[in-house]
């Protein structure tokens, strides 16, 4: 299957949005998802990416770079967001965006590459580990931030 992947502009947000809002169950607005691509379509460490076959969007995956000044750590990224459409799946166009995905990433420093993923996505999480992936030991913890305008 041929698919061909670029960095995403703002003319791909409204198929990214449909795509992940099919693959992970969301409900992103279009609206919003635009405001903040346009507040950080200018920001070399935020890279949206996009998978295309027959001009059709049926992959995605969201990199965050973080530079920092700590040694042996360095400068990492984050992936998130990175599915491909259900009935595309088992094509290796997984492998294909994490192939194109490392690629930028080793262009841009990174010494290392981590992911999340839902405890619910366990195909996903084979293919990953098929990749090379390792489950860190670490928990992943988040707290909501409140503010005001």
């Amino acid at each position: 299957m041929n698919v061909k992947f670029n960095i995403a502009t703002i003319n791909d947000i409204d198929e990214i949005v449909d795509l992940c809002n099919e693959c992970f169950f969301e409900d992103t607005s279009k609206e919003y998802a635009k405001e903040i691509f346009e507040k950080t379509k200018d920001d070399k460490n935020q890279i949206y990416v996009i998978g295309r076959v027959d001009d059709k969007a049926v992959a995605h995956v969201k990199i965050t770079i973080i530079p920092t000044m700590f040694e042996g750590m360095e400068t990492y990224a984050i992936l998130n967001h990175v599915c491909v459409k259900k009935e595309y799946r088992r094509h290796k166009i997984a492998t294909r965006l994490l192939d194109y995905t490392f690629k930028i990433c080793k262009e841009r420093g990174c010494i290392s590459v981590k992911l999340w993923s839902g405890n619910q996505r366990q195909d996903a999480h084979a293919c990953y580990k098929d990749y090379g992936f390792e489950i860190f030991e670490s928990a992943f913890f988040q707290k909501s931030v409140k503010y005001e305008n």
